[in-house]
């Protein structure tokens, strides 16, 4: 099982199927909290719907070539929340990055520690060039993920996702790999030798 082990605490791991009630009880429990911004909770009625969920995390490996297109975001143990990639184009080998934290998991920094781990993991081992991630424009918080890993702001989509009583606009964000490579130093001769091979 593919798991990165970000410090004591924080794990992110690939799901199974035995992580179907976890997944569904954090999902409801945090369902009012998540509601604001995520517009599949209705969707989700049963620990069933949660399994079906993950089954299709895990067929998303055919499309990678056997690495996850998304992870259980572990906190001492216990299912925290989800980050992954929603979609990849390989014609333009672009990844879009979803995610979201259960409420009694928010301020600890977990969020923001297993974005930097995704996007490493981005370029690195899904050799992608670019990697986006949208957010509804009043979503803050979600905002200020991307801004701090140095996303340049792309645009806005204009009523680009229902929420249960109205339409929300999606403001794009975009790092190309060679941008990331300059922010951060460390990791450059890293990637490098893995997209040579």
């Amino acid at each position: 099982m593919l798991e990165y082990k970000i410090n004591d605490d924080i794990t992110l791991r690939m799901f199974n199927t035995g992580d179907a009630e976890a997944l569904f009880k954090l999902t409801i429990a945090s369902k009012p909290y998540l509601r604001e911004w995520l517009g599949w909770l209705d969707y989700i009625m049963s620990v069933e719907d949660s399994k079906k969920n993950i089954e299709g995390r895990i067929k998303g490996l055919i499309e990678t070539g056997g690495f996850p297109k998304s992870f259980a975001v572990m906190y001492k143990g216990v299912l925290a929340g989800t980050i992954g990639f929603n979609e990849i184009d390989r014609g333009i080998q672009c990844g879009t990055i979803g995610y979201w934290l259960g409420q009694e998991f928010q301020g600890k920094g977990i969020m923001s520690q297993a974005l930097e781990t995704i996007i490493e993991y981005g370029f690195r081992d899904l050799k992608l060039n670019k990697i986006e991630i949208r957010v509804a424009t009043d979503n803050v918080k979600s905002r200020a993920l991307p801004e701090r890993f140095g996303f340049r702001e792309e645009g806005i989509i204009r009523d680009a996702e229902w929420l249960y009583d109205r339409y929300v606009d999606h403001v794009i964000y975009g790092l190309l790999q060679n941008e990331f490579l300059q922010l951060n130093h460390h990791s450059k001769d890293y990637i490098e030798a893995e997209n040579r091979m």
